[in-house]
């Protein structure tokens, strides 16, 4: 059995903290050899405690080498990415070119520069194993399976607070609503996403690289209970499934021990207790971030970026009440539309993409 050397970026944040639970429950197969925090210095600190021989590093105020180093450390063999937002791109390509698998937790990585990350990962031989649930799950169904045999991927949503609420209704919504996920404990941001479902969005488009299918082939489902985290449809119309509690140290813990499964203490399902599992369409209508996902998935090129980065404005703006619920995609839509979409960029023209909708998302809302 194989003990993984794993270097932590974003440490102290939700994803952070269930890895080092991880790290903890199966000290054998998992050691943290460096960490990283953006500001909480304190939470790093106390982290470090547990862990006194791993390296640790704080990336605020523009500290982006210190991330890099972090993710060529030598004895390094894993680099969890666990950063909110763009600032993990760069240390995932630097640790790609170091030689070392990555764990992707960070959707924008995938989302704004999937054919670069995906494409490096090929030349250097190293594998992006995913942390998102949902495409943890996706990847134990396919077992390296070829892409050709499948039909659909189907990622599950919880639907978000508002899956019941009238269309008319969601004009009125409030920042304390909106932060009221029925099933998860996240952060804010991404909290707020899965309430507009831009998060099921932009993991449309991750699956599209992750797995090399095209965005027709990726379905999105609602299963309010999040037990089923995704399926698999295959070219026969046989359908495979993962399942397990709602519990992220899941994902963490096969993406460190992959392609093998080991103990831990984590809880099994109760299928008696939980009865029922449902299943619904999404209001495709009343929450546009899935099309405006599948549009930007199909274009390609800088539009991910461009939606990605014009959402992010979008909901730092809603979670500072400057403005409505609604004019979170509503802003997405116009700065999409107005951008001129760049075919085959390289990083350069994704990140000036990415500047660009910042601005103008920031301008059409007045922040």
């Amino acid at each position: 059995m194989r003990r993984r050397r794993v270097v932590v970026l974003g440490a102290t944040g939700s994803i952070g903290q269930s890895a080092q639970k991880v790290a903890r429950d199966i000290p054998e197969r998992m050691e943290i050899v460096g960490m990283s925090a953006h500001s909480s210095v304190e939470k790093l600190q106390a982290a470090a405690k547990d862990f006194p021989d791993a390296q640790i590093r704080i990336s605020g105020n523009g500290n982006e080498e210190g991330l890099l180093e972090l993710a060529t450390l030598p004895e390094a063999d894993l680099v969890l990415i666990a950063i909110v937002g763009t600032g993990g791109l760069k240390p995932a390509l630097a640790a790609i070119n170091a030689g070392k698998d990555i764990a992707v937790a960070s959707k924008e990585i995938l989302v704004m520069a999937g054919e670069a990350v995906m494409e490096a990962a090929r030349r250097k031989g190293v594998k992006v194993l995913p942390v998102d649930s949902e495409h943890n799950a996706i990847y134990q169904c396919l077992e390296g399976r070829d892409p050709a045999d499948v039909k659909r991927l189907i990622l599950t949503a919880s639907g978000g607070p508002f899956r019941k609420l009238p269309a008319a209704e969601l004009e009125n919504v409030t920042l304390a609503q909106a932060l009221k996920h029925p099933t998860w404990e996240m952060g804010r941001k991404i909290t707020i996403d899965s309430a507009t479902l831009f998060n099921k969005g932009l993991e449309m488009i991750e699956a599209r690289w992750l797995f090399d299918v095209e965005m027709a082939r990726v379905d999105v489902i609602v299963h309010p209970q999040s037990i089923v985290h995704s399926m698999v449809e295959f070219i026969d119309s046989s359908v495979l499934a993962q399942l397990s509690v709602t519990d992220m140290c899941f994902p963490i813990q096969y993406a460190v021990t992959w392609p093998e499964r080991v103990p831990n203490r984590l809880p099994s399902i109760d299928f008696a207790a939980l009865a029922k599992l449902e299943f619904e369409a999404p209001r495709w209508a009343d929450f546009p971030a899935l099309s405006l996902a599948r549009w930007a998935g199909e274009a390609s090129g800088t539009l991910p970026a461009v939606l990605n980065a014009a959402n992010e404005i979008a909901v730092a703006a809603f979670l500072e009440s400057r403005c409505a619920f609604p004019a979170i995609w509503r802003t997405v839509e116009r700065v999409m539309r107005e951008h001129t979409l760049i075919a085959a960029p390289e990083l350069d023209a994704i990140l000036c993409a990415d500047s660009w909708a910042r601005t103008r998302a920031g301008e059409l809302l007045g922040v």
